[in-house]
């Protein structure tokens, strides 16, 4: 039976009891098939316990939590799921590629900023474009997020440059022969609504996670990883950082870059992800304290969902289909997740007491969505230690009705994917944390 220290006997026995999606989430079909979504089939496991120490003094104060668990339970992510990424990291060079003022129907000022990550300007780079209000009357806070497919596809703006890095086939998105094309502008901008983020006097950085490391597996030969790992054998440490750190670490390079940036306020930086890039969110917000916010969106295994519950994706899967997101070490635990020394929850509570945002979709069971909303209610103890307020029930809310507190949920009507309506809460949320 899962062991659980939050104080909900209530909660204990819906475990027991099986739990099930609340009225209103209709059963779905379009999901891989031969995986779990059945409430009733998900096993009985015991969670790691959140507040208790390696040498099993109980966590009761926020002093003890910063000083001793949090970095235990960060150091347990570094060695079994994410990996380490080298250090000394480089010295940052940039070179401002373009500035549009009255971009966005005239709302935004627009910059293309290169990020090089070496003294050679072949060398690793990646390619910033950001967004901030053209009225602001001083810095403002900004979202971050790496996009899957270049920084072009953010807007179908003819002069955003097209990226030349590799990029994923897609002839519906016009990328042919792993490289974009003219065609490829504008084909993600439902996820990225610029006009309506700047409207609300919030700054829009992105960056094409590709630019940092490319997402397949080759043995890591390419992206910021001849920069991080200059000196290492052919054989790869297994708790070396796999892809999934590259693009964190990507991330707080670029906020490294923000926090010098006038026109942003670094200390009021929110990071964002979806899907893939939720998990990176995830861990870049566990791995860099600065990141003030963090959004998790449609993350599931890796990242927000309870990789115990085996519902939907499972360690094994995601370790087969994309062997070089994690280390090494993460693959003992395919089949095998309860021998993980950590579970999903302690990575949610390595962001507190900074505000947390968890969103879900009902037809994403493939992404778990019940795992992902326990998970954050299972974190809550972490940021009730600092005096924050977290979700105060086990119970998943109703569609489209987010539940925000010092930390925010929701789980919405459709897909896989992101809308104005996730994008409305997280900037509601933003609102209630930052103004």
């Amino acid at each position: 039976m899962i062991s659980l220290l939050h104080p909900s006997v209530r909660f204990l026995a819906m475990i027991i009891a099986g739990i099930y999606l609340p009225v209103g989430i209709a059963p779905v079909t379009a999901q891989p098939q031969g995986f779990n979504y059945d409430e009733a089939k998900v096993p009985s496991f015991a969670l790691p316990e959140l507040l208790r120490t390696n040498d099993g003094q109980v966590v009761a104060d926020a002093s003890t939590w910063t000083s001793k668990r949090r970095p235990e339970v960060l150091a347990l992510f570094q060695e079994h799921v994410f990996g380490h990424i080298s250090e000394p990291f480089p010295k940052l060079r940039t070179r401002l590629r373009s500035r549009v003022d009255g971009a966005l129907d005239g709302t935004a000022v627009r910059r293309e900023i290169t990020v090089f990550f070496t003294d050679d300007d072949s060398g690793p780079f990646m390619e910033m474009l950001v967004y901030t209000p053209i009225n602001a009357a001083g810095p403002v806070p900004c979202f971050i997020g790496l996009n899957f497919n270049g920084n072009h596809t953010v807007d179908p703006d003819p002069s955003i440059h097209v990226t030349t890095s590799w990029v994923r086939n897609d002839k519906v998105r016009g990328v042919v022969d792993n490289r974009a094309t003219e065609e490829s502008r504008g084909t993600s901008s439902s996820r990225w609504p610029a006009k309506m983020i700047v409207s609300r006097g919030y700054g829009l950085a992105t960056i094409y996670y590709g630019d940092i490391d490319p997402d397949f597996d080759d043995g890591f030969q390419n992206g910021i990883h001849a920069i991080t790992e200059p000196n290492r054998k052919a054989e790869r440490a297994d708790d070396a950082g796999g892809s999934i750190s590259a693009w964190s670490w990507g991330m707080s390079r670029a906020l490294d870059v923000l926090e010098a940036d006038s026109m942003v306020d670094g200390s009021r930086v929110a990071v964002f992800g979806h899907s893939r890039l939720g998990k990176t969110s995830l861990w870049a917000g566990a791995s860099d304290e600065r990141f003030s916010m963090v959004i998790s969106n449609d993350s599931g295994c890796g990242g927000a969902a309870l990789s115990r519950r085996r519902f939907g994706e499972t360690i094994s899967r995601i370790n087969t289909s994309f062997p070089h997101w994690f280390c090494i070490n993460h693959r003992q635990y395919n089949d095998n997740e309860n021998a993980l020394p950590v579970d999903n929850h302690m990575l949610l509570a390595l962001i507190a007491p900074r505000p947390l945002y968890v969103a879900s979709a009902v037809d994403d069971q493939w992404a778990d969505p019940k795992g992902e909303m326990l998970s954050l209610f299972l974190a809550g103890p972490a940021f009730e230690l600092f005096g924050r307020k977290p979700l105060s029930s086990d119970v998943m809310p109703d569609v489209d009705q987010p539940v925000q507190t010092d930390v925010g949920y929701h789980i919405r009507t459709g897909k896989h994917d992101v809308t104005d309506f996730d994008w409305t809460q997280y900037m509601n949320f933003a609102d209630s944390q930052f103004k």
